[in-house]
């Protein structure tokens, strides 16, 4: 008998402001280069949209690939209010991802447990993320959806700026 599904908010990791008419959601992976590239692009669009466009993460670890993904994101989950401030330095420091490496980043960042046990406590929410990504058929990070349509153009700042009529 298998475990009873947890309901987990996939909106969780909002950035920029809940009432934003504009939603783009991303699908990605700590370890991933791309992801690295464009969460500065994002970041910088969300800021400077004057409240009209928010960003929401959702985990998806390449795990296959990337042998670090999953315990970055866990730690990041684990990170709890914390989330944006481990988003950025697990990408500041993406070519280190040990368990002794994310525990030192939650201690910059003001959280403590982000390893072992008390990450695993999260995993359903990690495991929510990507069920959702494989449901719409994310095979590769960074995909983004803007308002629940797949965004198929390059993650550049001008680009999705005039997309999005910004």
């Amino acid at each position: 008998m298998s475990a009873p599904e947890v309901a987990v908010d996939l909106d969780r990791h909002l950035y920029g402001s809940p009432d934003a008419p504009i939603r783009i959601v991303e699908y990605g992976d700590f370890e991933c280069p791309y992801c690295k590239a464009a969460a500065p692009v994002l970041k910088e669009l969300v800021d400077g949209s004057d409240g009209r466009v928010a960003l929401v993460w959702r985990h998806f670890p390449l795990f296959t690939v990337h042998a670090f993904a999953l315990t970055a994101a866990l730690a990041a989950e684990a990170a709890g209010r914390h989330f944006w401030e481990m988003h950025d330095v697990l990408f500041a420091h993406q070519d280190r991802l040990t368990d002794a490496d994310l525990n030192l980043y939650g201690a910059q960042v003001g959280a403590v447990g982000v390893c072992g046990d008390a990450a695993q406590a999260h995993r359903a929410a990690v495991e929510a993320d990507y069920r959702s990504g494989a449901e719409l058929g994310v095979r590769g990070t960074p995909t983004l959806f803007i308002d629940g349509a797949r965004w198929t153009g390059r993650v550049k700042l001008a680009d999705l700026r005039a997309a999005l009529r910004l």
